[in-house]
């Protein structure tokens, strides 16, 4: 963070704890229902964003939808030249015009008249097969774009539904934020204050966030060469093998990749792992665990399950957002090239990945 935002950040978080004083002191209503009228104000400004990055990739989608089924007639109308033209070829071989050609060719008088009916015969041949396999690659492409209408369709469909239930959810948490400001002692001092957090959140919060995630994404990509410089790091058993990570090992690996996690760090419990830290006045804390996936390739990923920042927990849309966006995961591959990952848990102090030969 630069030290303009830094000073933003101090001023804003300073604010924030003089209002809510200042709002607790009329009585009602208390911090710790403060801090949920303020979350739930967050989740809001995350959801319409959530709502905003939908209604963008349905316009995607409807344009190219539209692109597709254009492209889709265009092919239909050249299948149809070319079914004209297989269609021919087919009944020439069905009606025993090419085996009385090739009967020509058999019945040459001389090697000269042999060699010159065989090639004309191999050039009939040849545009034969190049018509049905041009027949073949136009009826395989409109295959292809018909398919990918139907997805696009499919995506359309879900993100309409998913739209609707954002926005039903925007609706009523505005509800339940508009309830609890009017029965608070102070609704003015509770609006400018969530206010106040909007402009923090969308002008240094997210970008802190983001910021945090980035580094991690970055450092991921270095962890195969970790663990393979690690001593013990991987064990073997027959044709199995195990990729042992200590919670201290991996803090290390993060701090020397980059000085942001000199105040953040990992922890590993049963089947739960959670990465918190502060600086200056910004507090965010991951919870998550991870998952074997096998596409599009063999990996594990890790999925956020919880997310606080400055102890206001965000949407699962916020959460969402960062995973698609931030690859936090890494690749057994990239350590063994002959192995897959099979399953992967965390206990107290160790992350453990079992692999098993790729066949």
């Amino acid at each position: 963070m630069n030290r303009r935002y830094s000073i933003c950040a101090l001023f804003i978080c300073t604010l924030l704890f003089v209002q809510l004083t200042s709002a607790y002191a009329y009585g009602e209503p208390s911090p710790e229902e403060t801090r949920e009228i303020l979350q739930k104000s967050l989740s809001i400004v995350e959801i319409d964003h959530e709502i905003e990055r939908i209604a963008v990739r349905q316009k995607e989608l409807d344009q190219q939808q539209e692109e597709l089924k254009v492209q889709l007639q265009e092919q239909e109308d050249q299948i149809h030249i070319q079914q004209d033209r297989a269609g021919a070829v087919v009944r020439s071989y069905y009606t025993g015009e090419r085996d009385s050609l090739l009967m020509t060719v058999l019945g040459a008088r001389s090697f000269k008249d042999l060699f010159i009916l065989y090639d004309y015969y191999q050039i009939i041949i040849g545009r034969d097969q190049a018509v049905l396999s041009k027949y073949q690659d136009r009826y395989r492409s409109m295959q292809e774009t018909s398919t990918k209408i139907s997805q696009t369709t499919a995506e359309l469909g879900e993100l309409k539904n998913n739209l609707e239930n954002q926005r039903e959810r925007v609706l009523a948490l505005q509800k339940e934020v508009d309830g609890q400001v009017s029965a608070s002692g102070n609704p003015a001092a509770i609006q400018k204050l969530m206010d106040e957090l909007t402009i923090y959140w969308e002008n240094v919060g997210i970008y802190e966030v983001k910021r945090y995630f980035r580094a991690l994404a970055n450092a991921m990509q270095n962890l195969p060469e970790f663990i393979q410089e690690q001593n013990g790091g991987i064990s073997t058993t027959g044709t199995a093998y195990t990729i042992r990570i200590g919670q201290e090992d991996l803090n290390q690996f993060l701090r020397e990749q980059n000085p942001i996690f000199e105040d953040f760090a990992f922890q590993f419990d049963e089947d739960r792992i959670t990465a918190s830290g502060q600086r200056d006045q910004l507090q965010l804390s991951i919870e998550g665990h991870y998952t074997v996936e096998n596409a599009p390739q063999n990996s594990i990923r890790f999925h956020v399950d919880k997310l606080v920042f400055n102890q206001l927990e965000l949407p699962d849309t916020t959460r969402r957002m960062l995973e698609k966006e931030f690859d936090l995961g890494f690749y057994p591959q990239k350590i063994l090239s002959f192995v897959k990952a099979t399953d992967v848990s965390t206990s107290k102090g160790v992350l453990e990945v079992k692999l098993a030969i790729s066949f």
